[in-house]
């Protein structure tokens, strides 16, 4: 009986023991597993710094799980290190297309579409320097006789009659302006010789009579010089406005015009020659531009040939009728004066509504000045 208790104790005393080795044997494997566990190993290069490798293979797996809506270029990934709360955090902005749209914190910074000035002026730049190349080189080769220039006719008679017309306006002009310079001084002079006629008058009783004749008369041409003279300064001014206005106006669109001509023809030579030349992919551009080009100056020279066309018409008709006018007031004015009548003379004035300026009226005296 002895033998078979100390058995059974022997037994029992080893069930527990044969557990608690098996417990450890578990605890032990477990600690040997732990180190090597993926989510927990951190590998270390020679150098000392952390390998990544692992890293971005979370990454790129997590990428292919990512749905097909879903661009890669529109989906952000951010790992953090094992140390952090946060083992990866990814960012998706909404879909839309072609386009995407990313909220972010701050101010929202939006596409400049505008053109930048200095580009713009870099172009203006360009193309009036190609176009004044063209006109130069069109000039030049009209001057030697090798390049041909639109012309027409009847315009360019109407304006060398007008240019031709405009020399012999300004040189009656200028000798107008030397006959009214001429006069001023002879009326000047006869004034103070009427002056002095009279003093002597009242001075010398036995020629009373004779100096003041002569008083008399020399005020009397004064006075019909000073209505001449201004007859005289107002055809002056009239035909002033008519060539130096008037007429300048119309030779400035005709300025315009001939810069308008030479640029059609610029245009038009260099479209001709593209058309002599071969016909492929790199020159089929290039004429279409130069068409597009020679149309547009070609609609600027029509526009100005109509407009110089209407100027001249209508220059024709105001210098017939303002010259009729300050002819017929020339002739009267200066037949009537060397004729001796005074009443022609000024009723001459009247006719045109001139009106004299007497000397020393246009200075207030002291009185009016107070």
């Amino acid at each position: 009986m002895s033998d078979c208790s100390n058995d059974t104790t022997t037994l029992g005393a080893s069930k527990p023991a044969t557990e608690e080795a098996k417990s450890n044997s578990e605890e032990s494997t477990m600690a040997q597993e732990s180190p090597k566990n993926s989510a927990a190993e951190i590998p270390v290069t020679s150098n000392g710094e952390v390998d990544d490798s692992h890293e971005h293979s979370f990454n790129r797996d997590l990428k292919r799980s990512i749905p097909s809506g879903l661009g890669l270029s529109e989906t952000q990934i951010t790992s953090h290190g094992f140390d952090s709360t946060k083992e990866g955090v990814i960012e998706a902005g909404a879909f839309q297309g072609c386009q995407r749209t990313q909220t972010k914190s701050g101010p929202v910074i939006l596409a400049d579409e505008t053109k930048n000035p200095a580009m713009e002026k870099l172009e203006l730049v360009r193309k009036w320097s190609l176009n004044t190349y063209k006109c130069t080189r069109q000039i030049i080769s009209e001057k030697l006789g090798r390049g041909s220039r639109t012309v027409d006719l009847e315009l360019e008679a109407q304006i060398d009659i007008l240019r031709d017309n405009k020399k012999k306006y300004e040189n009656i002009l200028r000798l107008a302006q030397t006959l009214s310079t001429q006069l001023f001084q002879m009326v000047h002079t006869q004034r103070q010789l009427g002056d002095a006629f009279a003093d002597l008058s009242l001075k010398s009783l036995e020629l009373h009579e004779e100096f003041g004749y002569n008083a008399d008369t020399q005020k009397l041409l004064a006075k019909n010089g000073e209505t001449l003279l201004g007859a005289i300064n107002f055809f002056i001014a009239s035909v002033n406005t008519l060539v130096n206005k008037t007429i300048e106006d119309t030779l400035l669109t005709v300025k315009q015009y001939e810069s308008a001509r030479i640029e059609y023809d610029a245009y038009r030579t260099d479209l001709e020659e593209l058309n002599l030349g071969p016909r492929d992919a790199n020159t089929l551009p290039k004429i279409e531009q130069s068409q597009h080009l020679f149309q547009a100056h070609k609609e600027k020279y029509d526009k100005m040939r109509n407009d110089v066309s209407i100027k001249l018409k209508f220059l024709e008709e105001n210098k017939v009728k303002v010259l009729h006018n300050q002819l017929v007031l020339f002739h009267n004015a200066i037949a009537a004066y060397f004729a001796g009548n005074q009443k022609q003379l000024e009723q001459t004035l009247k006719q045109f509504h001139i009106k004299l300026k007497t000397p020393g009226v246009d200075a207030p005296s002291w009185l009016e000045e107070q």
